[in-house]
Order: structure tokens, then sequence, then C-alpha cells
């Protein structure tokens, strides 16, 4: 059992708190310091997105912080570096394109991900029609690679990454980008369920959970609620990195307060 199985295991049905932050964002030491506001305000897995140039599935607020921490020269090692300090605290999960991958050369960075204590890796531009390669090298490592599923989503794609998946898939909550928004889908429930009957792996919805009572009401049909551009956005707004920080744990204890 990996560590990511294990760790929704162990979480008693609660459902997990997964932050998101931008590898390097707003500067290496500052994205080391938002992560210590992840731990102290309850998270319960790590997702750190390596930076790129041209993140097809983020929406304007993570391709924001991606161009800012490249900008500030931000590599994959120093995401990485980043993993690293916090990999025997918490699970991290890294949010990769393939095309970072592809260039760092695939058996190297797998390999220097498993020794940086990476447990899961979600790859947005890698269906998992082309991922049969890439999975074998990551379950070689002893890494899950978290498969993606969205509402627009086949019952035959849904089938073959229920089949395919460990660790958790990650459910896109709505048709399009990352980023806050005001209300969830209706059909999300729905949804969930129709992939839930697919298979026993965790589910976590990502992708547009913004507030505290959005949180709420994924956690009443998932295992796990990912959040990510609200995160970035409370960055940007505290001014400095101390208020950030501890806008950050406030928000994310507030979430804590509400899952089930």
């Amino acid at each position: 059992m990996s560590r990511l199985e294990q760790t929704f295991r162990e979480s008693g049905r609660r459902t997990l708190l997964m932050p998101y932050i931008t590898g390097g964002y707003p500067d290496v030491d500052g994205c080391r310091r938002v992560l210590e506001a992840f731990v102290a305000g309850g998270a319960d897995i790590i997702e750190l997105g390596v930076p790129f140039s041209d993140p097809l599935a983020d929406g304007p607020v993570v391709q924001a912080s991606a161009q800012a921490a490249l900008d500030a020269g931000v590599t994959l090692k120093d995401v990485l570096r980043l993993a690293a300090e916090f990999s025997d605290r918490l699970p991290v999960v890294l949010l990769v394109y393939y095309n970072c991958v592809y260039a760092y050369g695939q058996e190297r960075f797998l390999r220097e991900a498993a020794a940086a204590g990476v447990d899961g890796l979600v790859v947005p531009d890698l269906p998992v029609d082309e991922a049969e390669e890439f999975m074998a090298g990551c379950h070689r490592e002893g890494i899950d690679p978290i498969l993606l599923v969205a509402p627009t989503s086949s019952d035959e794609r849904i089938e073959r990454i229920a089949g395919s998946a460990s660790g958790f898939i990650y459910c896109v909550s709505v048709a399009g980008v990352t980023g806050a928004r005001t209300e969830l889908s209706d059909s999300l429930p729905s949804f969930l369920a129709k992939v839930r009957d697919r298979t026993d792996v965790p589910l976590a919805v990502g992708f547009g959970v913004s507030d505290a009572e959005q949180a709420a009401e994924v956690s009443k049909h998932a295992d796990g609620v990912i959040i990510g551009s609200r995160l970035i956005s409370i960055v940007n707004e505290a001014g400095d990195i101390e208020k950030a920080c501890d806008a950050v744990e406030s928000f994310l204890c507030e979430v804590n307060r509400v899952l089930v």
C-alpha cells in the first residue's frame, strides 16, 4: 500500500485537505514559509506545482504565479528540494506538465522525485491513453501516478482511468481550467457517484473550490478537497509574506473545521 493510500485509509473517513502552491512562489523562501503555513493549517497532503511556461490546465491566477516563479529563475530542481524538505512530514504530490518531464528526462525525473520523497505525480497534459510507460516508471519508483477525470469524460474513459488509478483520482469539478469560482456545479455529486461506482480508489476534487462553504459541500461526496487558486490569491493580496502565511493558515483552519 502506498503512502497516499495509507493516508486516506487512516483518515477515519474524514475528507482530507490538500492545499496547492506553485513551487518557488512568491520566491523559494516565501514558498517554504507558505508550505509551513499549510502544515500549521492542518494540511493532510501537500500539492506542489512545477512552474511551466504554458500550463494549459491552469487559470490566470496559477498561470501568473508560474510565470513569476520562472522569471525568478525557479527550476525543477528547486521544486524537488522543496518537496524533500516536507516529504518526511506529509505526503507530497507534484503537479508537473509532461513537457517538463520530457525535457528533464523521464527516468532521471522519476528517480530524483522518488529520492525527494514525492508520493504522487499529477500530469495534466498526459492522457491515460498515452501514459502506460510513464505509469510503469512511477510504480517502479514507488510513486503513485495520479490520473485526472473530468465531468466531460466518457463512461469508457472513466472505466479506463478507474482501472488504472492508484493513490487517488483527481476529479475536476468543472469543465475548464483551475481558478476560484463562486459556486460548484450542481452535477458534481452525480459525476462523483459515477466515478465512485467504478473504483475503490479515493476521490479528491479540485478546480474551483474557493471557500469553506464549497469545501464542506465537496466533503459530503469526496475523500479529498484540493484548493489552489484561492490560496495563491491570498498570498498575492496579503502584501508581505508574514501576513500571507498567517492568512493562509487561518483560511486552512477555517476549511478544516467544516470537513466531514
